[in-house]
């Protein structure tokens, strides 16, 4: 084994079920073994607070290394990891199958696993991990709940900051009046010329909690740009994945749901229908975190086998069979923000690729973190760190002055726009979008 491997990262099941995985000496003694060697090196410094945090505990304790910091320090060292997987995938040289066997974010859903254990469940916390009874409840007050929720509202973001904790400026989603699934459209026309119709590919966009409560415009542009080159794509939808509640630590509810969603779409997957998420949390969650923690559930592991990303998917049909023509030419200055979750599917720049297929269009490329990090960067305690942890992006991104501001994750896109409001940009984009919205626009099927 050389050091440093340069072998590919390889993941192992998360054991949540057995006693050992709740042992809190063994975790405590698993966390000082693993921050002993993040020490050693520091790659992962700027990589997000929960470094720095943990290296300066260490540089300011009596003996300036781990054996003199108190395991109590630990907590905000975790409380600060926003699960995002740069660390393992990009940076660290220790991770599977180097002897060191290091997995950071694992280790931080494990303390998170113990705590939930011990019975700490943060009341709001808990609240917004259930998306899909908040997205139900909500549908027919969306006009009251984002009118509370505007971050303009002075009336009642500075309440909902004092008494639930979510920072009176960050940017919270929208609720659509009705969830997409409830609603009943015709399907776009499928186009029976283009150069994919001869394979016949068939696909079920999975909408993700997010495009059925939240924003149905990134399910819509999908659908439309699938049809319009030749799949035979409609949508599906039988729960959330579960990315909020493998961030407080909750595997038991996360198998669940991994375990009813694969049951609901096997029938799918065995008639070879592809699985397509618009969000990389989601395809990140169906393709490699639902197999760890429920290895020996079929259903999981055949989903997972056909998941797809839409970015990675439209890709795919690029290269294959090519993509239908007829995209209007644009002049456009687009910023694309690459975030966490699709470069952790280590597919590559797919949403890149996919806009270059644009005549004409202007793009300015970023991989680097949003700072947002799901629900994380919402919150009271987390806002300002969430910021300066994306000042890079929104820097970049003012240097450019964009005319639009894209990002396949539907968080880190008006996150990123606030960003730039914070460095004072003159001309903001009014909303971020997808880039398969790019894409649909381009084809003039959406306005």
């Amino acid at each position: 084994m050389r050091e440093g491997s340069l072998e590919a990262p390889v993941r192992h099941p998360i054991e949540w079920q057995s006693e050992g995985f709740y042992d809190e000496a063994a975790l405590d003694a698993e966390l000082r073994r693993v921050f002993d060697v993040c020490h050693g090196c520091r790659r992962c410094f700027n990589l997000c607070d929960s470094f720095p945090m943990l290296f300066d505990f260490i540089d300011e304790s009596d003996s300036g290394e781990l054996d003199s910091v108190d395991s109590k320090q630990f907590k905000p060292v975790v409380d600060a990891c926003t699960l995002c997987d740069m660390c393992f995938l990009t940076k660290c040289p220790y991770v599977p199958p180097h002897e060191f066997n290091l997995d950071f974010p694992h280790l931080m859903v494990r303390y998170r696993a113990v705590e939930r254990k011990k019975g700490h469940k943060p009341l709001v916390e808990e609240q917004l991990a259930k998306t899909d009874r908040n997205g139900k409840a909500l549908a027919p007050i969306a006009g009251l709940a984002n009118w509370a929720s505007d971050r303009q509202n002075k009336l009642t973001r500075p309440l909902m900051q004092s008494v639930l904790g979510l920072h009176a400026e960050a940017d919270l989603p929208k609720y659509q009046s009705k969830p997409l699934m409830a609603q009943s459209k015709p399907l776009p026309v499928l186009n029976e010329e283009a150069p994919a119709a001869k394979s016949a590919r068939k696909a079920k966009i999975y909408t993700t909690c997010f495009a059925n409560y939240n924003d149905q415009e990134i399910a819509d542009s999908a659908l439309a740009v699938l049809r319009h080159n030749g799949v035979d794509a409609s949508f599906t939808y039988a729960g959330c994945c579960g990315m909020p509640k493998m961030e407080r630590g909750d595997l038991d509810g996360v198998a669940e749901t991994a375990g009813k969603v694969a049951a609901a779409l096997r029938a799918d997957i065995d008639a070879g229908f592809t699985i397509i998420a618009p969000v990389p949390s989601c395809a990140l969650m169906m393709k490699f975190e639902w197999p760890l923690i429920c290895p020996e559930d079929e259903n999981v592991q055949a989903l997972a086998a056909a998941v797809s990303d839409i970015d990675e998917y439209i890709v795919d049909l690029l290269n294959k069979e090519g993509l239908t023509g007829g995209m209007a030419e644009t002049h456009e200055k687009v910023f694309l923000h690459l975030p966490c979750h699709s470069r952790a599917q280590n597919f590559g720049q797919k949403s890149a690729e996919m806009l270059r297929q644009i005549p004409g269009i202007q793009l300015e490329v970023v991989e680097r973190c949003s700072g947002h990090g799901g629900s994380w960067g919402m919150m009271k305690d987390n806002f300002d760190t969430a910021i300066k942890i994306g000042k890079p992006v929104a820097r970049q991104a003012c240097k450019q002055a964009p005319d639009r501001v894209v990002s396949a994750c539907p968080l880190a896109g008006p996150h990123i726009l606030q960003g730039m409001e914070k460095q004072g940009a003159e001309n903001v984009p009014e909303k971020a979008e997808h880039p398969v919205q790019i894409m649909a626009r381009a084809y003039g099927l959406a306005s």
